[in-house]
């Protein structure tokens, strides 16, 4: 579908950035196939499967990684320095002297390397691929995911070419690791709230199919003929559906998460 063919709100203008993608619901689409990314990386995947929650409260993992990717991106200049203080905060028992540290600017990098990858990825899927200049802003925008934290702006690849190839790289590095592997394994079987356990089966298929091969690899996933015969007829039908959905309707996750940590913060409740 051409750029002119789409709905009038998804127009690749001049002025389109990450800003009008993140608050899109699809992106949830992604948001497992790209914490599977991060993990593949050791430093990454060690930290997160010897120090996360997750399996033991996955209702409030999600919320607070999404609150960390809306404020970043919707919220003032204000919240995203409070929200990056407490994930600081959050971060400085996740570290193992000689194996890894959340501090580590380079497996930051490539935890947001991963959400601009992913978040470009489930744009094309949904409304075709963005145009180069869009898909230079919308790379350049996810920079601020890693530069909130500890990633220096120069670390980032300057160019879309230079990406690709870091990225590239990246992917050809990654090591297996048993430990990651397990973590990875009951993740995607039981790592989804409660009330979304009746999508484990899709959101599964999606989760791996959304990898490439080599990281599946790396992960232990399989994958099989019948696999990607269901994941591309996901794919053929969905995205027509859900552009015809109000754009209200598909983007209200966003602002009730956005609700939530601004209630919380006036509050005193916890936000990450």
């Amino acid at each position: 579908m051409s750029i002119a063919e789409r709905p009038t709100e998804t127009n690749q203008n001049d002025g389109y950035g990450l800003a009008d993608l993140i608050a899109e619901q699809a992106l949830m689409l992604g948001a497992g196939s790209t914490v599977f990314f991060q993990l593949a990386e050791k430093g990454v995947g060690l930290g997160v499967a010897e120090h996360s929650t997750t399996l033991q409260r996955p209702a409030d993992r999600l919320r607070t990684t999404m609150t960390y990717v809306y404020v970043m991106i919707l919220g003032s200049e204000d919240e995203r320095r409070a929200i990056s203080r407490m994930v600081n905060r959050a971060h400085r028992t996740v570290r193992s002297p000689g194996r890894y540290t959340a501090f580590d600017p380079d497996l930051q990098l490539w935890v947001a390397a991963t959400l601009a990858h992913n978040g470009i990825f489930i744009h094309e899927r949904i409304w075709g691929p963005p145009s180069p200049e869009v898909r230079l802003r919308l790379y350049r925008d996810a920079q601020i995911f890693g530069n909130a934290l500890q990633v220096r702006p120069e670390q980032w690849p300057e160019t879309l070419e230079e990406f690709d190839a870091y990225w590239e790289r990246q992917i050809a590095g990654l090591e297996p690791d048993p430990a990651v592997q397990d973590f990875c394994h009951r993740l995607i079987t039981q790592g989804a709230p409660i009330w979304l356990r009746w999508m484990t089966p899709l959101q599964a298929l999606l989760d791996r199919g959304n990898l490439d091969p080599r990281t599946r690899e790396i992960l232990g996933f399989e994958w099989t003929e019948k696999d990607q015969r269901r994941y591309e007829r996901f794919w053929k039908v969905f995205p027509p559906v859900y552009r015809r959905m109000p754009r209200r309707l598909r983007q209200f996750p966003a602002h009730l998460t956005l609700w939530d940590m601004r209630r919380r913060m006036r509050t005193g409740a916890r936000v990450i």
